[in-house]
Formats: C-alpha cells, structure tokens, sequence
C-alpha cells in the first residue's frame, strides 16, 4: 500500500486513504475540544492558511458559537484578499456526446432520453456574440469526453473560434477550459492556445465511490483522473483550478482531500490551485438527487465555503448558478470571490430557443437572473463587479499570481482593474437602472484610490470607449 507522501506522482500518495481515514478520526475525537478549536482559529487570524487536519477538527465541532466565530473570520480573510470585488464569468457547452458512464450526471452515455448535440464553429461564433452582447469576457468552455464528436483538436478549433470574434464593443478576454483528463502533450497545445486556467472537478476523492459512479469509459480511471492537475501544471498550464461535487460522499472526507490536493500542488509546483469550485449535486435528467444520501444542506455547505476561505486564502472560490440567490449572497460574504451570471447549461443556449436544447442541459439552474441584473444586485450589496483578466495578459499567474495574492497585495492591481472594466460594462451593455447604480458605486469606489492610480483609471477609461482596455 502506497504510504502518505504530499510530493508524490501517485494519487495514492497524495491522496491517501490512510491519511485521511487518520485525519478525520483525529478530527472526531478532539473536535468537542474547546481550546484546541480557539488555538486553531487564534492561527487562522494571521491569514497564512490551515492545514487539513486543523480544518477538520473546526468542521467537526458543531458549537453554533465557534461556527458564528468561522463566519466572522471567513469574512475578513475575504475582505483582505480580495476585497469587495466579485469576478463574474458564463459556461459555454460545446458538446453534451459523452462516452463515459458517470451515474451522476445525464450525459452519461447510456442515457439516451437526453438529446445529443454539438455546435458547429458557426454556431460556437454566434453563442459567442450573444454572450458578448451581455457584456461578458471571461468563459468557462465545457465539453462531454468523446473521441470522435469532441477530440481536443475541436475544443483547440473551438478556443481559436472564440478569441477570433470582436462584435461591436465585445471580446472575450479569457476561455478557461473544463474538459476531460488528458496527456501532458494535449495540456502543451491547450497552454499553446492561450487558455486561461484549467479546471477539472474530482467528482469525489473516496476511489471506492469514485469507481462506483463510474463504472466504465475513460473517466473510470481514478489514478489518471486524479493526477490530471500534474500533468497539466508539468505542461505548462501554470492556473488549474479543483473542485468536488458536494454530495456524492461524506463531507468531510472530501473537504479533506481537496486540501491534501492544493497543498501538494503547492508543494510540489511552488502555486496551489488557482480556483476551487463548490458545486453541488442538482437535480437533471435521469438524476434523483435523492438517490444520494450524502447530500449537502444549505448550513453545512455554506461551513465549508468559508472554512475553504480560511483553509486557502489565496484561492479564488468559485460558485455557479447551480446555488440560489439566497445561498449566493451568504457564500459572497464568506469568501466566494467568483460567479457565473446569465448561465445556460445545455448546448446551445444563448441563441437556440427549442425544447430539444433546453432539454440537452447538464443540471437544472437555480438562479436564472440575467447578468444585468446580477451586476444590479451585486452592485447594490456593495460589490464591484469585475470583468477583468487582466492577470492572465500580464502574466501575473501561477508562482507570481500567488505570491502577490498572499502578500494580500493583489487588489493594488484588481481594484482598479474591476473599476475600470466595469466602467467599459455600463458604458456598452447596462440597462439604465444598472447604469445609474453603477454611476454611484464607481464615484464612491473611485474615491477610495490613490490620486496617481485614480487619475491613470479615468485616462484608461478615455481609452475603452475606443475598444482598447489597458489594464494595470
């Protein structure tokens, strides 16, 4: 049996069975351990992390106090790190073909109630200048794994398709890339096409459950798909982002195994992941999410959000339309940092309006709220929302990225950036009530800068009104 090794090229060291089994039962039988729990969150003030086993000692102790106690620290991390800013982003979906057997998710291919589709490139451009035309640069591409209908030389086509596309005011600045675990030479032509961060959910850690909900395709692989992050970062693809779907296994083993996994992709990279995405398990086609007895409720999951805050400050938290306005406002102030907005799931659409691919969705969304309208609602809970990837053009990533971000010195750049970028979306896509409360929040933001960096913003702003964003 493979022993705990954080440096290891083997899941099976890096995310060891045995560990965690050790962590939490360590976890469980000092969690009630008053003390202990006021030491580990007294560490936490100084805003530098906390390891595995001291997150699960706080997400076991259930005292409300020491709970409440969480929340107030997740906030001021949040605060630190990235201040009042909220980075926003749509997914994309290319293909719903899928060869794998994931019981879990409607794609899967032994479902045949879904309808399968693919866009042509003709149809990727004209997606593109809808999601344009709502104001948004950032994408997250999405695929089923196929190799005949999605091989990555039509996600390769398909990234150049969207970068190619300039309509009227709009481009989109950024593709992050969401697709099946692959080989170091296919992570190489992916950091060729000039993708932004990799993203690649675990699904679970536990690799019993993990081959039980795969029973068969490519994906079944747990060793392969587990060591994708590896092999990208050993590619070159410098910003990778993780993430867990919240209900396909205990809790706390999988809040476990996501740290061991940032902390060995630190370890061993010198950066840890660049995001981590909290989805949960929602209900689609064929899936009853009551078949799932590990299912997340709303006060837990919103425990671990901030407990990930405070676990890995530096990291961007990523939540999706799969979550409720509710539970998106609550999970903002305790350390999420990125949202998805105007989302669509199924294959095509941002322009089909038909039954068939409203029905090739992956998941049902929960908050169907157009992006005007989240830029409104965020903006009059006192967040910036930002469209800038402007770390990604100047290559502030990875190593760099992180150095600076846990420096706490990341808003020098953000600040501006999410101000000046927001000015470009009111300028080009606000209706007019966003307009208006997005005049009073720029004037009010604006005037906490310094006179140097404020008077470059309003000459940079000149410049956007001509198409051309210069960031800091």
């Amino acid at each position: 049996m493979e022993h705990f090794d954080i440096k290891s090229d083997k899941a099976a060291g890096f995310i060891n069975q045995q560990e965690i089994i050790r962590i939490l039962s360590y976890a469980k039988e000092h969690c009630l351990e008053k003390n202990l729990a006021l030491e580990i969150l007294k560490k936490a003030e100084q805003m530098q992390g906390l390891s595995a086993e001291e997150t699960a000692v706080l997400l076991l102790n259930q005292d409300e106090q020491l709970t409440d106690q969480i929340f107030t620290l997740a906030t001021k991390i949040k605060n630190a790190y990235y201040g009042n800013r909220v980075v926003l982003f749509a997914p994309l979906y290319l293909s719903n073909y899928c060869v794998n057997g994931c019981t879990y998710c409607p794609y899967h291919a032994s479902n045949h109630n879904i309808p399968r589709l693919k866009m042509s490139q003709e149809q990727i451009k004209a997606e593109v200048i809808a999601l344009q035309d709502m104001g948004h640069k950032r994408l997250a591409l999405e695929a089923g794994e196929h190799p005949l209908y999605n091989p990555l030389s039509y996600i390769l086509e398909s990234i150049e398709t969207i970068y190619s596309i300039h309509h009227q005011s709009g481009s989109i600045r950024r593709v992050n890339v969401n697709i099946a675990a692959t080989t170091v030479e296919n992570y190489k032509l992916l950091q060729a096409a000039k993708i932004g961060t990799y993203i690649l959910f675990q699904e679970t850690y536990n690799q019993k459950q993990y081959e039980k909900l795969h029973p068969h395709g490519p994906k079944a692989n747990y060793a392969y798909h587990t060591e994708a992050m590896d092999r990208a970062m050993s590619a070159g693809i410098e910003d990778v982002g993780l993430g867990v779907l919240f209900g396909l296994h205990n809790y706390a083993y999988e809040l476990v195994a996501l740290l061991l996994h940032a902390k060995h992709l630190e370890t061993k990279f010198g950066a840890g992941p660049h995001t981590i995405s909290v989805p949960r398990l929602r209900p689609a086609d064929g899936i009853n999410v009551q078949n799932f007895p590990d299912a997340l409720p709303d006060d837990l999951f919103l425990k671990i959000v901030a407990l990930l805050r405070i676990a890995v400050p530096y990291t961007g938290i990523i939540m999706s339309t799969r979550e409720t306005e509710t539970i998106r406002k609550k999970s903002l102030k305790l350390g999420v940092s990125q949202i998805s907005g105007g989302s669509k799931t199924s294959v095509g659409g941002y322009t089909a309006n038909d039954e068939q691919t409203e029905e090739s969705a992956q998941f049902e969304t929960a908050d169907n709220r157009s992006l005007d309208e989240i830029v409104g609602w965020l903006m009059q809970l006192g967040y910036i929302p930002s469209f800038c990837t402007a770390c990604y053009g100047k290559g502030r990533q990875g190593i760099d990225f992180m150095k600076i971000c846990k420096e706490q010195q990341i808003h020098n750049f953000c600040a501006p950036n999410a101000l000046l970028t927001l000015e470009e979306y009111l300028q080009n896509y606000a209706s007019s009530k966003t307009r208006y409360i997005g005049s009073m929040l720029f004037n009010a933001e604006t005037s906490k800068l310094p006179e140097v960096q404020k008077k470059i913003l309003f000459s940079r702003i000149k410049d956007a009104k001509n198409g051309s964003v210069k960031f800091f």
